[in-house]
């Protein structure tokens, strides 16, 4: 009797602990699968765009000097394109005949604050005025409302984000440096960027950077020579339906 009712019993025990290793096993797999879907959801700005075209976007920060503009324009039109310039609501008020002119060519223009300051040390008031002052600065102008916002410096918190998502725009980065704001040289700038970027890649420039000209035509002949579109921030991103992960990368829900 003994030694059946120890028999049973490891049975039993046997059984209970395969049924707790397979709740672990169903805990486990749903468990990270539900985290995913969290990170698909979150709040994120947009680094870049999974696409299978074989395109890009870039974007110039403009927030001191205006010197460099004509030429980044010359350029662009040299190879026909148009691109996304985030400018700062105190440039805009020493150069409104260049943001006007930077309109008229069919460029985009992104809002990167009012007096470019560190949104990680700025209250939720005056981050909102950042925005807004800026964008009625660019309305003024060109007579178009603004929907892209890149913070300066990149630095990106919750409270950003919400006030960003109150004021219906979307957060742009990027995930190519370009560097260019380093002082290193346009074949280092021009190397760097065409061997980072892919497919729905954002690059970021600076229109202060003293070789702009030079490191700017390069790299687009290099890029356009290997096949690659280049187009403004707005022409990449999906407009709706779509996720963004916890790395940044924006996709679309009907992949």
């Amino acid at each position: 009797m003994g030694l059946r009712w120890k028999r049973t019993k490891a049975f039993f025990l046997s059984i209970t602990f395969f049924l707790l290793a397979l709740l672990s096993v169903f805990a486990l797999v749903f468990g990270i699968k539900y985290i995913c879907n969290i990170s698909d959801d979150a709040n994120m700005p947009i680094y870049s765009v999974d696409t299978d075209e074989k395109k890009i976007a870039i974007t110039f920060d403009v927030a001191w000097g205006s010197e460099n503009i004509d030429e980044i324009l010359e350029v662009l039109d040299k190879h026909n394109i148009k691109a996304t310039f985030f400018l700062v609501g105190s440039w805009i008020d020493d150069n409104k005949n260049t943001v006007k002119l930077i309109s008229e060519k069919g460029h985009e223009i992104g809002n990167h604050s009012n007096t470019h300051p560190n949104m990680k040390e700025t209250p939720d008031e005056d981050i909102m005025n950042e925005i807004e002052i800026t964008s009625e600065k660019i309305s003024n102008i060109t007579g178009q409302r603004v929907t892209l916002f890149r913070p300066p410096f990149g630095e990106v918190t919750d409270e950003v984000m919400e006030v960003c998502k109150s004021l219906d725009y979307t957060v742009i980065k990027w995930d190519v440096d370009s560097l260019d704001w380093k002082g290193i040289s346009a074949d280092q700038i021009t190397e760097r960027v065409y061997k980072s970027v892919q497919p729905g890649s954002i690059v970021l420039f600076h229109a202060s950077s003293s070789n702009v000209k030079e490191y700017l035509d390069t790299a687009i002949t290099q890029l356009e020579k290997n096949g690659y579109g280049i187009c403004k921030v707005s022409d990449l991103i999906y407009k709706d339906n779509y996720t963004i992960n916890s790395s940044g990368v924006q996709k679309s829900k009907e992949n």
